[in-house]
C-alpha cells in the first residue's frame, strides 16, 4: 500500500492526513502498543519514550516509510504472541490485558487499511468474521465509554424508546450478523439480533462497517436506511470519539 502510492495524496475519510500521515500514525499507534507490551506497561507510556515512534525522519520516503511499517508489524506480533491473551497490560478502556490490544489493534488496523483504499480508489472487503467483531468491540467501547463519562458526546446517547438495527444482507446465518442497539434511559445496551427498531441500515458487511465507523456515507452504493434516519446520524455524531 505504501510503495508505488502518492503519499501527498489526501485521505478523503481523514481529510486532515495525507497517506504519509495515515502511515505514521498506524506505524505509531503500533509501536506504543508494542513497547505497553513488551514492557507490561501498568500505565500509558508517552509516545516521547517510544524509540522511531514517529517513523523515518525524511517525510516522502516510500521506501524507507514501507521498511519502517514493515518492521513494526513484526515487533508487535512478536510482542503480543510472547505476552498471550492474558497478560495484564495497561489500557485506556478498563480491560487491562494484552489481549484487549490484540483486538483493538486488528481492528485499528481494518479501518486504517480501509482509509488508505479509499485514498488509493482500491477495492476493500473485511473477512466477515473480522468486521462483525470490529462492530461488536465498537459497541463495547462505546459502553465503556458512555459508563466511565470519558467523552462527553456519548453522555448523550440515551433517553427513551431509541433502537437502531445493523443488519449484514450478505452473510451466512450462523454468523449471525445483525445487531439491536438500544439508546435508553440508562444509556446504550447492545445484543446481536434480528429485531425491529426506530432505525435500520441494511447493506454488505464491509460497506455496513465502513458507514458505522463513518468512513462512508450512509447513502453509499448498497446501504439502506429505514425508519428515522435521524436516530443513526444522532448516533454517528456522538460516537466518533476524535
Amino acid at each position: 500500500m505504501v510503495s508505488g502510492t502518492d503519499l501527498a495524496a489526501i485521505v478523503p475519510t481523514c481529510p486532515d492526513w495525507s497517506l504519509e500521515d495515515l502511515v505514521r500514525h498506524m506505524g505509531g499507534a503500533l509501536r506504543w502498543v508494542n513497547a505497553l507490551v513488551r514492557e507490561r506497561a501498568q500505565a500509558d507510556i508517552p509516545f516521547d519514550r517510544i524509540p522511531r515512534c514517529g517513523g523515518p525522519e525524511e517525510r516522502g520516503d516510500a521506501a524507507a516509510l514501507a521498511a519502517w511499517l514493515g518492521e513494526t508489524g513484526d515487533l508487535v506480533v512478536e510482542a503480543l504472541r510472547e505476552a498471550g491473551p492474558d497478560t495484564e497490560v495497561w489500557s485506556w478502556a478498563g480491560i487491562p490485558t494484552s489481549g484487549f490490544w490484540a483486538r483493538r489493534m486488528a481492528h485499528e488496523i481494518t479501518v486504517h487499511r480501509a482509509d488508505a483504499t479509499l485514498a488509493a480508489g482500491l477495492p476493500y472487503a473485511v473477512a466477515p468474521d473480522i468486521a462483525a467483531d470490529a462492530l461488536d468491540e465498537w459497541l463495547q467501547v462505546v459502553e465503556w465509554v458512555q459508563r466511565t463519562a470519558s467523552d462527553p458526546s456519548a453522555a448523550e446517547l440515551r433517553g427513551p424508546g431509541r433502537t437502531i438495527h445493523l443488519h449484514a444482507t450478505d452473510t451466512e446465518p450462523d454468523l449471525n450478523a445483525e445487531w439491536l442497539i438500544e439508546l435508553g434511559e440508562n444509556g446504550v445496551a447492545w445484543r446481536r439480533g434480528h429485531e425491529k427498531a426506530t432505525v435500520a441500515l441494511r447493506g454488505a458487511l464491509t460497506p455496513l462497517l465502513l458507514a458505522f465507523y463513518r468512513r462512508l456515507p450512509l447513502d453509499a452504493p448498497g446501504l439502506e436506511v429505514l425508519g428515522e434516519r435521524e436516530v443513526l446520524e444522532f448516533w454517528l455524531e456522538r460516537s466518533s470519539f476524535g
